[in-house]
């Protein structure tokens, strides 16, 4: 299918022709022979800043002197990567492997745009976390592999909050926020950079108030924007980004909020840890001042919700090198490599046994508490369109943000949110 009718005929339509045109997986049952798969490429997609640069060093590496092919990654971006993956599965020659978005899972899976690994898992997944995996499950049948899952810290800068006369780390949500009008009132600097749509964090504080995205309505799904308990997450939400100068129709990527943190007057901002490595790479003297806490909860004995995100490596089904594909994953996901990137990135691995990797990272430590209070977004196929951009949760946020009650920016995007669960954009 060509790249200009994919582009005009919207999201539904995409979905349904990865299906569709998906081609032949190729080397399906061929094993390498003496020589390997001397001569072959595979083509990787992953996502930047989800693998450091020495771990795909390796692994390639590792990867060549298996089975004497080579292995290219390709790096992406997640704004828009569901547009020109969907495009992409659709085509002659899709990536071989990719990394998906835990949540974007079962919707790909759904439209036959992955290929069944349930042999795989057989081989190597026994062992693999039951909740990290269950978004690579679909109708029973295994269509990825449970590549990390992680969640948001309070990134901050301990000289800032020094000069504002802050010793410890608060434990509660008002304590957090006092502290952050101290660093206001007693600094130059903001005390924290929280964009206006920082969706995910805002979907953790909604976890965390126990409220639920969609809800059943008949046989379909729909909004549940107008919940009480949303409304409640997003006035927290509005009260911490009041002290904050960040825009409230932009999200964490634009800019790039380790960046904007780098430059030193910042008080801190909610991120992944690995977000730090971005400020450090932009301004190599702030390594020093950064640190990391748990973000808090209501009460001390219970920190904030938070959205727990995650990737799963799958092979394209129309992928002509499957066979290649899978012994890729063998490699990646083995305790090995998987242990690596649990160290590098401060990401929780795919099985409990490589949990102590995490040990020694402050960013992972402060993020593990929240773990048992995290959740994710709706793992229903219909819920990759939703975060399409502009996704309508965004449009919400900054509504509220800009003078509207969280009832009236539900009702503004109930419609389009409803489309987008109905696949009928």
């Amino acid at each position: 299918m060509k790249r200009k009718l994919i582009a005009a005929i919207g999201i539904a339509g995409m979905m349904v022709s990865v299906a569709a045109c998906g081609g032949d997986s190729g080397d399906d049952g061929k094993k390498a022979g003496a020589d390997g798969y001397a001569g072959e490429t595979l083509t990787v997609w992953v996502m930047d800043g989800s693998s450091p640069d020495d771990w795909q060093a390796d692994l390639a590496k590792e990867f060549e002197a298996k089975t004497k092919a080579k292995v290219k990654f390709e790096i992406q971006t997640w704004n828009g990567i569901q547009q020109k993956l969907t495009t992409a599965l659709s085509e002659e020659n899709p990536p071989d492997v990719f990394e998906v978005g835990n949540t974007q899972t079962p919707a790909y899976a759904k439209t036959g745009g992955l290929a069944d690994l349930t042999d795989l898992k057989a081989e190597i997944g026994k062992d693999w976390t039951e909740s990290i995996n269950e978004s690579s499950v679909f109708e029973g049948k295994q269509y990825a592999a449970p590549w990390f899952v992680v969640n948001r810290v309070v990134v901050y800068n301990k000289k800032v909050w020094a000069d504002a006369g802050i010793k410890e780390t608060p434990k509660t949500r008002d304590e957090f926020y006092d502290a952050l009008k101290t660093i206001g009132e007693k600094t130059d600097a903001e005390p924290i950079y929280l964009p206006g749509q920082n969706w995910y964090h805002f979907v953790g504080l909604a976890i965390g108030e126990g409220a639920e995205l969609v809800k059943k309505d008949g046989d379909k799904y729909v909004s549940n924007l107008d919940d009480p308990k949303i409304a409640a997450a997003m006035e927290t939400y509005k009260k911490f980004q009041s002290l904050s100068k960040a825009p409230q129709d932009k999200d964490e990527a634009t800019p790039q909020q380790g960046e904007v943190f780098a430059k030193g007057n910042v008080g801190s901002f909610i991120g992944m840890g690995w977000e730090a490595a971005t400020a450090i790479k932009a301004n190599p003297k702030i390594e020093k001042d950064i640190g990391y806490f748990t973000i808090p909860g209501e009460t001390a004995d219970k920190p904030e919700g938070v959205f727990l995100g995650g990737s799963n490596l799958a092979v394209a089904a129309g992928s002509k090198k499957q066979e290649l594909a899978k012994e890729f994953l063998k490699i990646a996901l083995s305790d090995k490599f998987e242990g690596q990137l649990a160290k590098a990135n401060g990401v929780t691995p795919n099985k409990e046994s490589l949990v102590t990797n995490l040990e020694g990272n402050p960013a992972a430590e402060a993020g593990s508490p929240a773990v048992a209070s995290g959740g994710t977004t709706p793992l229903i196929p219909e819920w990759a369109a939703v975060e399409n951009a502009p996704n309508p949760i965004k449009t919400y946020m900054t509504a509220v943000l800009k003078g509207k009650s969280p009832a009236e920016a539900a009702k503004q995007v109930e419609e389009e949110f409803n489309k987008r669960l109905s696949q009928q954009q």
